[in-house]
């Protein structure tokens, strides 16, 4: 039987706690899922990285480095995982980097971000949905971060566009819709009551200071100067069981592509 190894790549956070309920738990559920693989991490951010050491003194691995030690542990199959939201650049550059190790192994995939397909989106749209608010004047926004990739900057305006009609609305700290296009669309709605959400696998910088903090340009200040009422969730969609799923799904479907069951 091969030896057989699942890499997991993801941005990273500097946030500990929110690392373990997301990240971290969505590895476990991996790990869960292939008892018969062990189970590699690597971050791409660098920056992520050096603030990580420095202040935790973890040393966690990039995907060169993971993907390299994988290969002197003598593994024959290696299936990535990653935990990217959208195939935008930071999934770009995963794929760029580790494709040209394919050649060292028997089996070699990389695994689709969270949306990639039509059913994706169906499912995700469906997951956001059921958000719970409590008032007929009440919304949820979620943040999500936005590209300015070619072929995905659209992802979240599509995203966005499905969610028509739901009272849940989604904009873009980065890339389009932007904020400035969600509160006309709320206020066109007659909502008074918005309930923030990151829209990011985990809950870190962007969530706690550009959603959610007091600071004058952040989305929960620029809505209570625009008349609305607001509260404020610091949860990244990595604590959600069925964001868990929907990563092991699509690792299970690229295992299936091209390992012969």
């Amino acid at each position: 039987m091969s030896k057989t190894a699942i890499l997991v790549v993801s941005f990273g956070t500097t946030y500990p706690d929110t690392r373990k309920k997301t990240i971290n738990a969505t590895e476990n559920a991996i790990a869960k899922q292939f008892p018969e693989a062990d189970v590699f991490e690597a971050f791409t951010s660098k920056i992520v990285l050096k603030r990580i050491l420095e202040k935790e003194h973890l040393d966690i691995d990039t995907p060169i480095k993971a993907i390299e030690k994988i290969r002197s542990l003598g593994y024959q199959q290696v299936f990535v995982q990653s935990l990217h939201i959208i195939p935008g650049h930071e999934y770009d550059l995963v794929v760029k980097s580790l494709s040209p190790y394919a050649q060292d192994f028997e089996k070699f995939v990389i695994g689709k971000p969270l949306l990639t397909s039509l059913v994706d989106y169906r499912d995700v749209k469906n997951f956001l949905i059921n958000f719970k608010t409590t008032a007929d004047d009440e919304a949820i926004l979620f943040m999500g971060h936005g590209t300015a990739t070619d072929v995905a900057f659209t992802a979240y305006g599509c995203l966005d566009h499905m969610l028509m009609g739901s009272g849940k609305y989604l904009g873009t700290v980065e890339s389009w819709p932007d904020l400035k296009l969600e509160i006309k669309r709320m206020k066109q709605a007659g909502v008074k009551k918005v309930q923030l959400y990151p829209f990011m696998l985990v809950a870190g910088n962007h969530a706690n200071q550009d959603m959610a903090s007091d600071d004058k340009n952040s989305w929960n200040s620029i809505l209570q100067r625009e008349g609305f009422t607001t509260t404020t969730h610091v949860v990244g969609l990595g604590e959600s069981e069925f964001i868990q799923k929907q990563f092991v799904k699509h690792l299970r479907a690229a295992i299936r592509s091209v390992v012969h069951e």
